[in-house]
């Protein structure tokens, strides 16, 4: 990935203390995007000015979500501090990433109950299912039946991360 002698040292720096290789990989592209916009000037002569820069460029330019500047700052504070071992004391003075939440969209009972009145058989049964139970897609996918009748059976979601979750009442 690195051609450069200075991210692959920081690639080595990473990897002798056991961060992932996700985050060396992250890490080492915003590192590598910082030094390209400075136009290619080494990290040590580079500053907190330059930085904020870096990030108002990202939010106002680029339109980045608020958590992938968040990430690109991590990087530079890690280049910084623990790598160059140098301060950097940055100020507000940079634009921050925002973004608009995206509404979800809402189906009225009517619109849901032509959308059932289409369907039959095990489509409807999963519909049916994913609508009166606020079951996810992929807790549908892992569906048990803990009784031989449909009609008493106890909906168990297997792959529920917290823990199983019983879920009754279908």
């Amino acid at each position: 990935m690195t051609k450069s002698v200075f991210l692959q040292s920081l690639k080595d720096f990473m990897c002798a203390r056991n961060y992932s290789n996700r985050t060396i990989e992250s890490y080492c592209y915003w590192v590598k995007s910082f030094i390209l916009f400075c136009d290619k000037q080494h990290p040590d002569k580079l500053g907190a000015e330059d930085v904020e820069r870096f990030l108002t460029w990202l939010a106002v330019e680029r339109d980045v979500a608020p958590g992938t500047q968040t990430l690109a700052l991590n990087a530079l504070v890690f280049l910084k501090k623990k790598y160059l071992s140098q301060p950097l004391e940055l100020s507000s003075g940079y634009s921050y990433s925002t973004r608009q939440r995206k509404l979800p969209v809402v189906l009225t009972q009517q619109e849901v109950a032509r959308l059932l009145a289409q369907m039959e058989g095990l489509h409807y049964l999963m519909v049916g299912l994913l609508y009166g139970s606020g079951l996810r897609r992929i807790e549908l996918v892992g569906l048990l039946c803990l009784s031989g009748e449909l009609t008493e059976c106890a909906v168990r979601s297997v792959l529920c991360e917290c823990g199983l979750a019983d879920r009754t009442g279908v």
